[in-house]
């Protein structure tokens, strides 16, 4: 029970939530009024299954990225750090690896994977993309912050996508198609555009830890994997 709480804080939470209310506007206060008294039966099933799924890879993401940047929160919040004070990174890395087959699992069950294979794919994708962001890509200009908000505006994006097989996706003889696909332009959008400057303010604030680090990329997968040598590499 002690470990449940500190748990929590590290797969954070709240912004867990934030996606799930993400998903459910869109679900609920798009998609439906839009197609209201057609909506198929298994849809409500299927939607759970996709939330879950963007919320067990998110937080396999949040847990990923803590465990490269131990050193960086010995310097900007050295209160605040989970890993290696009350779990483990052994722990934490087999919880990253669980929620994300769990995800990627849960994406199968709620689409059609012959007919979606895609679908799977594209969150396999995420998965990896969420790795390499936390060992590499987050040191770079920019790079990072784009990754985060196209995989923020890729939780609404496969809501949409996995209502239509990919070559019906954009039927112009549909005006409740078009209308949502509009929907689903802005409301990504805007995600996407919020997600990069809350990135950018979190890099702001990190600056002093990888300031006094000389925090530098570091190619090697090997290196990648034990992340108290990161910043002696280079």
């Amino acid at each position: 029970m002690a470990l449940i709480k500190p748990f929590f804080k590290l797969i954070r939470w709240p912004n867990l939530v934030f996606i799930i209310l993400t998903q459910v506007v869109f679900e609920f206060c798009i998609y439906r009024p839009i197609y209201a008294g057609s909506i198929p039966e298994h849809n409500t099933f299927q939607f759970v299954l996709l939330v879950a799924a963007s919320v067990f890879i998110a937080a396999a993401g949040y847990i990923i990225n803590d465990y490269f940047d131990i050193n960086i929160d010995l310097v900007n919040k050295p209160d605040k750090m989970i890993l290696d004070r009350k779990l483990s990174r052994r722990w934490a890395l087999a919880w990253h690896l669980g929620l994300s087959a769990a995800g990627i699992i849960c994406t199968a069950l709620a689409v059609n994977v012959f007919a979606r294979w895609y679908l799977v794919v594209a969150n396999l994708v995420c998965v990896v993309l969420l790795w390499f962001y936390s060992a590499r890509f987050k040191k770079d200009l920019l790079i990072g912050n784009i990754i985060v908000s196209l995989l923020t505006a890729w939780t609404i994006i496969i809501i949409f996508l996995s209502k239509y097989s990919l070559q019906h996706a954009f039927n112009h003889n549909d005006p409740g198609q078009i209308r949502l696909f509009r929907f689903v332009i802005l409301y990504a959008g805007f995600a996407f555009i919020i997600s990069l400057i809350r990135e950018a303010i979190k890099d702001i604030e990190d600056m002093p830890g990888i300031r006094n680090l000389d925090v530098k990329p570091c190619p090697s997968f090997g290196v990648l994997m034990r992340p108290k040598y990161m910043l002696r590499c280079g």
